[in-house]
């Protein structure tokens, strides 16, 4: 029998418009041969959380570099709480200091990735923490 293949959406939110970094691991997890979802840009928290759900994802990767992404973060965890769908993994990457990451942590983000982390270093992250 052959393994399920890890179902991640990659999303954006809000305004940002910086897509790089949403297309750079669209194709790197694509590449990893993982099922990658990407919605484009514009998105709200909530409409994130129900695209996981629709999509039997088992991560979200969301990218942002407006600052924003402890808010963003919460949000979406709220979401996925309301959905009953907590056990989607949520990660981040962007612009990130080391109190957000603390913040993050707490909120139960587990993959956190200032920018500029190398793309293999947030691939094996998400395996292990989807394994």
């Amino acid at each position: 029998m052959l393994a399920k293949k890890l179902r991640i959406v990659v999303a954006k939110v809000g305004c940002d418009i910086h897509e790089r970094g949403a297309l750079t691991l669209l194709n790197v997890f694509r590449d990893a041969g993982m099922e990658a979802i990407y919605n484009g840009r514009y998105h709200s928290e909530e409409s994130i959380a129900k695209s996981a759900v629709d999509e039997n994802a088992d991560v979200i990767a969301v990218t942002d570099l407006s600052g924003s992404l402890v808010i963003i973060c919460r949000k979406i965890k709220q979401a996925l709480k309301e959905l009953k769908a907590e056990d989607i993994i949520v990660t981040c990457g962007g612009i990130l200091t080391k109190e957000d990451i603390d913040e993050l942590r707490a909120l139960g983000v587990e993959g956190c990735f200032p920018t500029g982390t190398p793309t293999d270093e947030i691939l094996e992250k998400i395996k292990v923490l989807a394994g």
